[in-house]
């Protein structure tokens, strides 16, 4: 069946914007879940903050959120890609992966819902937890994640079924006291993931990462990450 493709193109606005503590794209966990103590909290628009747009919504444990790659938006895309998971050395398929590069820069994350609060200022919040989105990221649409459905456990995982390496994470006591106290076991669970790309995986000069006002950089030996230095940097542009 033929169709004008002019017919289907369509304009989306947000509905929600994110917060979090991922200031930067570098050193965003690889899938939502992985690090379930990162906390983000869903602020809506102005046009979305009616109250009935949530109603029942706390009768479920997690939530489908659709959102825009906004940070990758200047890249053109390729049929195929390298997924860090794989190194970096081999290409798949773009629609084979969840590149953040691809035809509509349209990303989907399975996050627990922990609150519904009302905020004086803007409304009813979403906080959730074990999201892998950057700070500010636009929330296109949210969808209650509905077990009997949703959930494959025999499903294949097909090249994302190889273990992920682990990186053990050492924070010396005298930088990790200028952490946020409530901060500190997500910011561990993101660094224990290697926030090195694929590229940089033998790479074992010092990198580093913005995480909430924190600059935070490293160093990776042997399976072990430890912290060198952590740098104040409120107030700075992000």
């Amino acid at each position: 069946m033929s169709r004008d493709e002019t017919e289907d193109r369509v304009t989306i606005s947000p509905v929600a914007y994110i917060r979090t503590e991922l200031r930067e794209k570098y050193g965003i966990p690889r899938q939502a879940g992985v690090v379930p103590e990162l906390r983000g909290e869903v602020v809506f628009t102005p046009d979305f903050r009616d109250e009935n747009c949530l109603r029942d919504i706390e009768g479920f444990d997690y939530l489908w959120l659709i959102w825009g790659f906004s940070g990758n938006r200047k890249r053109e895309w390729s049929p195929t890609v390298r997924p860090p998971r794989l190194g970096g050395n081999r290409r798949v398929g773009v629609f084979a992966s969840r590149s953040p590069v691809r035809p509509n820069y349209l990303g989907l994350s399975c996050v627990r819902l922990l609150e519904v609060r009302k905020d004086p200022e803007n409304g009813m919040i979403l906080v959730v937890g074990g999201a892998d989105l950057m700070d500010g990221t636009p929330i296109y649409d949210i969808k209650p994640y509905v077990p009997y459905s949703d959930s494959k456990p025999d499903a294949r995982g097909g090249f994302t079924e190889s273990d992920w390496p682990v990186l053990q994470v050492i924070i010396p006591e005298t930088l990790e006291k200028n952490v946020p106290e409530e901060l500190r076991t997500a910011l561990r669970g993101v660094l224990s993931q290697d926030p090195r790309s694929g590229y940089q995986r033998s790479d074992s000069r010092e990198h580093g990462m913005r995480f909430g006002e924190q600059n935070i950089r490293f160093k990776v030996e042997e399976g072990i990450l430890t912290v060198t230095s952590v740098e104040d940097v409120t107030g700075e542009d992000h």
